[in-house]
C-alpha cells in the first residue's frame, strides 16, 4: 500500500486518467445500449410501414404456394407469342391447352 501512496505522491494525475477511461467507457455503453434499444424499437415500425406501402401498390408478397399431386403440368410463356401474358399449358400425357 505504501509503494501507491508513493506513486500517488509523484505522479497524482494517474487517478484522474483512470476516471476519464471509465467515463468513456460509461459513456460508450450509454450510447451503445441506446443505439440497441434504438434497433429494437425502429425495426417492427418500420416493418410495418413497409408492407401498409406494399399492399398499397398491390404487390403480392407469397412467393410459395402448393398443389396437389393429382395432375402433374408445365406452364409454358414465350417472347415469341402475339401477347406477352399468353400462356401455354403442357399436361402429363400430352395434350396442350391455352395459346400453345
Amino acid at each position: 500500500m505504501s509503494l501507491d501512496k508513493d506513486w500517488d505522491s509523484i505522479r497524482p494525475d494517474r487517478s484522474r486518467a483512470a476516471d476519464a477511461g471509465m467515463g468513456i467507457l460509461r459513456l460508450t455503453l450509454l450510447f451503445g445500449s441506446a443505439a440497441v434499444a434504438l434497433a429494437l424499437i425502429a425495426t417492427p415500425l418500420l416493418d410495418s410501414q413497409m408492407r401498409s406501402q406494399s399492399s398499397r401498390d398491390g404487390l403480392d408478397t407469397m412467393s410459395t404456394g402448393s398443389i396437389g399431386h393429382r395432375d402433374t403440368y408445365t406452364l409454358r410463356r414465350s417472347v415469341l407469342q402475339p401477347q406477352p401474358s399468353s400462356i401455354c399449358v403442357i399436361r402429363a400425357n400430352g395434350t396442350r391447352s391455352g395459346d400453345c
